[in-house]
């Protein structure tokens, strides 16, 4: 395989995953960034702690997931726990005003 078909390749693969965020974003109440991943979720609960040494880290635990990771097979996850000292990131959802109803 050329380095080419490999640039094609994982530009295919991105723009595939970013279809799929764009089709399922809007299931998603919260948008998750971390230093390491990018989660759409529908429950994240961060809580900031310190350590022995004062050093203050985030226990955040995310339910409902998809994860932005081109090289995950499987990208809807149920729960996810994340520690780390670098910044955490949460943003709500603007939902549209607009709902269309189901047909029920």
């Amino acid at each position: 395989m050329s380095s080419e078909d490999l640039e094609r390749y994982e530009a295919e693969v991105e723009l595939g995953l970013y279809r799929e965020y764009r089709d399922v974003a809007t299931l998603f109440k919260y948008v998750v960034e971390t230093d390491r991943r990018f989660y759409l979720c529908n429950e994240v609960d961060v809580q900031v702690k310190s350590d022995v040494g004062g050093e203050v880290y985030f226990d955040v635990r995310i339910s409902d997931a998809w994860v932005w990771d081109m090289y995950r097979p499987a990208r809807f996850v149920k729960n996810v726990r994340v520690l780390t000292f670098k910044d955490v990131n949460v943003e709500e959802i603007a939902q549209p005003d607009l709902q269309v109803p189901n047909d029920q």
